[in-house]
């Protein structure tokens, strides 16, 4: 069982290195402009 966490924890960081600042900044925007347009519509 604690191999698995380890080996998944292993491949988040690996994933999270492999997209990087602008890979974080692109999907923060993306949320930000669906909670936008969310906002919009329920007003």
């Amino acid at each position: 069982m604690e191999t698995i966490t380890i080996t998944r924890k292993q491949k988040a960081v690996k994933w999270l290195k492999r997209i990087g600042f602008w890979g974080f900044l692109f999907f923060l925007i993306k949320g930000l402009v669906w909670l936008a347009i969310f906002w919009w519509i329920a007003k």
